[in-house]
């Protein structure tokens, strides 16, 4: 049977058709996206849209519902293809419609509606619990650079090297390899110093200033990027831009570039990844990721922080991103990922070096001021068993609510197939 009550595709030459209170609008543009509305108001809408009006014999609800089927949805998404697909009415017009009487239309109306009432609102429900689970992951990261996950663990390993010693090892250390390659180049240019003042020269990592930083945990220290920085290594650096790399560049396969789009609230993906040929991969050897190194954006969502795994060793990062290489043994790179995801000081302070910036972005130079709440190794590791051991049962609880969210989906349309198959009507 055709559909009811509509407005034909040949009269919808002008750039706006009239519709009145109560009359179903579809979008014909990208039908699979069902763009179904029943106005209470009178108005125009484009010749992108199929009017159908009110009649006397029909409940314009019944129609809606109808249109929101799975079954014709499926129907009219594969009359066109494209990218931009767009359906017209005479297109529409022999799909079977089920012209039940105006009074049955009703009753079904009002079943469906009493249905979806009680779905919509554990529907509602399994929002409001995702929602929370989401604020609960945030509390656990938040809890955890703070100290407070820890706080147990600090009281039963009193004796752990503190923050503040890692940290003078690891700037001894630094200073120790600088002076040892400096005093190779005099020695090679037989030029052996006479005293020690060329060791004044030493480009000593600046410190964070802490006048404005929160009071940390015992045992906890302030560092900077720089300061924790791989020891004889570019601590942070851009990906490659300009002429280095392009769009001629890339190619189907080969090796993966990370882009901004890689880098997930959740983690590196390679679903956004460009890719280059092997040679291409060569000629920019210096910006190789390898396991452990960290990856930090620079614009867009700023301070948006990944890992690198095994996965993602020798690939390449465009310069949207910022590669960060930290001293081993100094900073677990899950501990300073939580850390950029948890830290509400971290996202202060993106905000304030973007402070008048006509487009968001950091820099290398601000990136290595960033100060970090350094822990012990070993609580750093504590840090992480803990925040992932919680994190991993939020999960767990989402992954059941979206299980449930789709069976919400199924189950609305198996109300409207039941309403339109005559089985609804049997019931009521």
């Amino acid at each position: 049977m055709r559909l009811l009550g509509t407005v034909p595709a040949s009269t919808m030459k002008s750039s706006a058709v009239h519709f009145q209170p109560g009359d179903v609008l579809y979008g014909r543009l990208r039908p699979y996206l069902n763009k179904v509305y029943r106005p209470e108001f009178e108005g125009l809408c484009s010749a992108e849209f199929i009017v159908f009006p009110k009649a006397d014999d029909l409940d314009t609800r019944y129609l809606q519902y109808f249109l929101n089927s799975s079954a014709f949805v499926s129907y009219a998404s594969h009359l066109n293809a494209g990218d931009r697909p767009r359906v017209d009415f005479e297109q529409l017009a022999p799909y079977p419609f089920p012209a039940a009487p105006l009074d049955q239309q009703k009753l079904i109306v009002a079943e469906i509606e009493k249905q979806f009432s009680r779905l919509e609102e554990a529907v509602a429900n399994l929002k409001r619990v995702k929602a929370n689970l989401k604020r609960y992951k945030a509390a656990v990261l938040k809890a955890a650079v703070e100290g407070k996950l820890t706080e147990a663990w600090r009281k039963q390993h009193p004796d752990t090297e503190a923050g503040s010693e890692l940290l003078h090892r690891i700037l001894a250390e630094r200073r120790s390899r600088w002076e040892q390659a400096e005093l190779a180049k005099m020695q090679a240019k037989d030029k052996p110093p006479k005293d020690d003042t060329w060791k004044k020269k030493y480009p000593e990592p600046a410190a964070p200033d802490t006048t404005s930083l929160p009071e940390l945990p015992e045992g906890w220290v302030w560092a900077s990027v720089e300061q924790l920085g791989a020891i004889g290594e570019q601590a942070v650096m851009t990906g490659p831009f300009g002429s280095n790399i392009g769009r001629a560049d890339f190619q189907d396969t080969g090796v993966p570039v990370l882009t901004i789009g890689c880098l997930r609230e959740e983690g590196l993906s390679l679903d956004k990844a460009v890719y280059v040929s092997e040679g291409k991969a060569e000629e920019l050897d210096r910006y190789k990721l390898k396991q452990g190194d960290m990856l930090f954006s620079r614009m867009a969502s700023v301070g948006r922080a990944g890992f690198v795994t095994a996965i993602f060793e020798g690939a390449l990062f465009n310069y949207h991103l910022m590669r960060l290489r930290l001293a081993n043994n100094v900073t677990e790179p899950r501990y300073f990922v939580y850390y950029v995801r948890g830290a509400k000081y971290v996202r202060d302070y993106v905000r304030e070096v973007n402070h008048g910036a006509t487009r968001d972005g950091i820099n290398t130079e601000q990136l290595l001021a960033l100060p970090v709440a350094l822990p012990p190794i070993r609580e750093q590791e504590a840090v992480i068993a803990e925040v992932e051991r919680r994190l991993s049962l939020a999960d767990e609880a989402e992954d059941q609510v979206d299980a449930n969210l789709q069976r919400a989906d199924r189950l609305r349309q198996s109300i409207l197939k039941t309403a339109f198959s005559n089985k609804m009507v049997e019931r009521i």
